[in-house]
């Protein structure tokens, strides 16, 4: 099939991008690497749009929480990572969390009943010299295409580590110990606790920053992590109470198993490991915040040590993988096309954005300004007063190319509301750009559903 749009990459960018494109019908030729022999460091199969870190997509609040926003104004566009996070969602709380094998496969079928869509499992090395095309390879783009990108943008890509939380199956865990509860019960009991005491939590740092890690090697060693992705031991690393007073958080979590005569200070933990549902089943449950860089054989001993996970056992252990990313503000128009062959438009996590649901909203964005292209007409980007339209024009200009590193949307991208109250802010945000965005799609600059 002759095609309107090459995409290369069907995770969850290039994936969405396609959707937006074939559903008006426009010819698109999808290739995605994987199952046509080969595979990348991380991923576990060869399913489209599969989700290799987290099976969160974080806050599912759009009145009060930037990501939360980021979800309604894409299932305003008729989102397809949206739906089939919906057909996929599993108990979270107030997150949208969901199972990797149902949402992987909801996005494969809607694709593949596309009639104009064609899915190709081909690995791509080169960027095309002609025809419209959005690269969407994500952190993962191999070696061949990499250069080629380099090749094309006359600057060095930049990189850094991203690191792979464990999975444990719920029935090997113990409940006689750990409880289920979500932080001041807000959004049900959708989480699993371990608590420590101060003993068991300052063997357990120690344990992080004693255990066998796994070495670098040469090109790796000056790859800098992640803020937001930062393995627990490097957190462990910057000071004994770094951990809690992030993951392992013991605020808001009242453990029904410990009297309240054995703990005269109350009944709060010293230290929480939590752990979250993975799988519509309810078998798997991710360790929050546990990303790590430790060896298999360590993992297994020292997460053996936190209570409740004594006889744990685990359907997959941590590790880390590499973070490809382009200095977008420096070689991307605000079209996300790349200046030096305006033909290629980038979208996804190789643009800058970090998180599924970012990489999955610039795919979004790619696909429709693909649609205003073959349709001849002007692209307007949606205000940055939007989510979408923030998030967009950080990572196309907004953002220093000198210190421009991936970033989650929030609300500090969006333009200021100096003149409301900091208690009323958040929800001030999110109204004005509801708004905003309304008046965007109705307006001239709509594109036709």
């Amino acid at each position: 099939m002759s095609c309107d749009v090459h995409i290369i990459g069907g995770g969850l960018a290039g994936s969405e991008a396609a959707w937006q494109l074939g559903r008006r019908g426009l010819r698109v030729r999808l290739s995605e690497m994987r199952g046509s022999g080969d595979m990348t460091p991380a991923h576990q199969g060869t399913g489209l749009a599969e989700l290799v870190c987290s099976n969160s997509f974080r806050s599912d609040d759009h009145e009060n929480n930037a990501v939360g926003l980021l979800h309604h104004e894409m299932r305003a566009l008729d989102s397809l990572v949206m739906r089939a996070g919906e057909a996929a969602r599993v108990p979270a709380g107030s997150a949208l969390a969901v199972d990797r094998e149902i949402f992987s496969a909801f996005v494969e079928k809607e694709l593949t009943a596309l009639p104009s869509v064609e899915i190709l499992r081909e690995r791509i090395d080169a960027l095309p010299a002609a025809g419209l095309t959005i690269v969407a390879t994500g952190p993962l783009t191999a070696e061949a295409l990499a250069a080629s990108i380099v090749e094309k943008t006359g600057a060095d890509r930049l990189a850094f580590f991203d690191a792979i939380a464990p999975i444990v199956h719920r029935d090997s865990i113990d409940m006689h110990i750990c409880w289920m509860a979500a932080r001041w019960d807000r959004g049900g009991k959708d989480y699993i606790n371990c608590p420590m005491t101060r003993e068991q939590y300052l063997a357990f740092h120690q344990g992080l920053l004693d255990g066998d890690k796994t070495e670098f090697k040469q090109w790796e060693a000056d790859t800098p992590y992640f803020e937001g992705c930062m393995p627990i031991e490097v957190m462990a690393a910057r000071g004994v109470d770094t951990l809690r007073y992030g993951p392992m958080k013991p605020v808001g979590l009242d453990n029904p198993h410990w009297a309240t005569a054995e703990h005269p200070a109350g009944r709060w933990p010293y230290a929480v490991v939590q752990l979250r549902q993975d799988n519509a089943l309810g078998t798997l449950w991710n360790m929050v915040g546990f990303q790590t860089k430790l060896k298999h054989a360590e993992q297994v001993r020292l997460f053996r040590t936190i209570p409740g996970l004594e006889n744990a056992e685990f359907a997959r252990l941590g590790g880390l993988h590499r973070n490809t990313f382009l200095n977008s503000p420096l070689v991307l128009d605000r079209a996300l096309r790349l200046k030096s062959a305006p033909h290629i438009r980038f979208a996804g996590q190789v643009t800058g954005c970090e998180g599924y649901v970012e990489s999955a909203a610039v795919g979004l964005l790619a696909g429709l300004m693909t649609v205003a292209d073959l349709a001849s007409r002007a692209w307007t980007p949606p205000p940055r007063t939007t989510a979408l339209g923030a998030l967009l024009a950080h990572i196309t200009g907004d953002a220093e190319a000198e210190t421009f590193q991936p970033m989650n949307v929030n609300f500090g991208l969006f333009p200021p509301l100096p003149e409301v109250a900091k208690k009323g802010r958040k929800l001030a945000y999110t109204e004005r750009a509801k708004a905003d965005l309304a008046a965007w799609q109705a307006g001239p600059a709509r594109i036709a559903a």
